[in-house]
Parts: structure tokens; C-alpha cells; sequence
């Protein structure tokens, strides 16, 4: 694990719901977050302490994402990346004259938005730290991160190098429904549309192995780790 402090993301985002879900799933990934429930906050935040990176949103009350990155590119060099739910090529434009070094368009999927934040990141200079966070703990199931090691009630589990992938995907997001042609393609770079009978069996194999309470069927939508 580095000794540096991993990479800080400000993520400014008025809906709840939405600014909850991102932080815990860029927390998963390694990176530390701090959160702002509007523009205004969101620019005390910043001048307070300055991120390695701002994530916002365009539609923000009191100041939105395009003021708020004129303000802190007025300010700072630190690279910005904007969400929107609007795909307008307009919005693109303005956002990124206002100094925006990249956009994302909701609804996004987390593992884009984690390589869109990393790829910013470079191309800024900055490589990214990322801390595994040490041992997530899933009722009697622990993942060790950095030891790339999962042990159920204390005792080391063997997984193949698929059933650890899949199982690290349905860490990053516990709680989370994941489709079958997201982990189709997330585990085995498969395109949508895809045979999904492979993640049935993968799915049905690492149940064996850490419990098969652990990983829950949303009949009609996919599946989800349990927290």
C-alpha cells in the first residue's frame, strides 16, 4: 500500500440520492471524497482546501457547475470533471470553454467515471493514489484488497482469477444491482447482448464458495452483493 495519501475527488452534487451513491462507489475504489450539496458550499469547500480533482454537476442551486468551475479555474489548476443528465452538445461547449477537463453524462456507469477521473488525472500531471481501504468486512466475509485475499469466517477462500473479479465488481458497489451484461462486460470484456449463461455459472460457483445468502437474484434485473 503507497504511504501517500490517496487521491482526494470533490464531488459537488445537489441530489442526495445520487452525491451518497458516488461517493461510496469512488470510496470503493480507493479514492478519498469529500462532498458539497450545492455550488456555493461546494466553492467554500474548495477554497478551504483545494482537491486533487472536482467532480460536478452542471445543474446546481445558488451556483451551477459551469460558474463553479469558471470560479475555480479562475483560481486553481486543479482539473474538473462535469456531470450532467443533459447530453446537449451546447452543454459539452460550455463546459468545457469554462475550463472543464472532461464530462460525463448521467446516468453513468461508476468503473467509467473511475477511468475518466484517473485519465484527467494523468493527463494533468498527477498520478492517481488510490487506498484499498484495508479489509471490507460483508457479514462473515472479508476482502483484503491490497493482499488480493477473501477469507469467510476466518478461513482463506481459493478463488479462481474470474471468481475474484466478479466478486471485487460486486464489492466496489454492495447494495448495488449489477446486470448480467454489465458484469459481462465489466469481468470479461464481452459486448452487451452477449451469452449471460457465463455469469449464471460464475455467479453460481463463487455462491458455493462464500455463501450463497451473500450474493442476492433481482429476478429481472441482475444481482447484488449483500452488505
Amino acid at each position: 500500500m503507497s504511504s501517500e495519501p490517496a487521491t482526494e475527488v470533490l464531488l459537488v452534487e445537489d441530489d442526495a440520492v445520487i452525491r451518497e451513491a458516488t461517493q461510496l462507489a469512488l470510496e470503493r475504489y480507493g479514492f478519498r471524497v469529500r462532498t458539497a450539496p450545492d455550488g456555493l458550499v461546494g466553492l467554500e469547500s474548495f477554497t478551504a482546501a483545494a482537491p486533487d480533482i472536482a467532480v460536478l454537476d452542471i445543474m446546481l442551486p445558488h451556483l451551477d457547475g459551469i460558474s463553479l468551475c469558471r470560479r475555480i479555474r479562475d483560481a486553481s489548476a486543479v482539473p474538473v470533471l462535469l456531470l450532467s443528465a443533459r447530453s446537449d452538445p451546447l452543454d459539452v461547449v460550455q463546459g468545457l470553454e469554462a475550463g472543464a477537463d472532461d464530462y460525463v453524462t448521467k446516468p453513468f456507469d461508476t468503473q467509467v467515471l473511475v477511468a475518466r477521473i484517473r485519465a484527467v488525472l494523468r493527463r494533468s500531471g498527477v498520478e492517481p493514489v488510490t487506498d484499498p481501504g484495508g479489509v471490507e468486512v460483508f457479514g462473515g466475509l472479508e476482502i483484503d484488497r491490497a493482499a488480493m485475499e477473501v477469507r469467510r469466517e476466518g478461513e482463506l477462500l481459493s478463488l479462481t482469477p474470474t471468481e475474484s473479479r466478479l466478486l471485487l465488481e460486486f464489492a466496489a458497489e454492495p447494495g448495488i444491482v449489477l446486470s448480467r451484461d454489465t458484469l459481462l462486460r465489466r469481468v470479461w470484456d464481452y459486448p452487451a447482448g452477449g451469452d449471460t449463461r457465463v455469469v449464471d455459472v460464475h455467479v453460481q460457483r463463487l455462491r458455493a464458495k462464500i455463501g450463497k445468502e451473500r450474493i442476492e437474484t433481482v429476478r429481472g434485473f441482475g444481482y447484488k452483493l449483500r452488505r
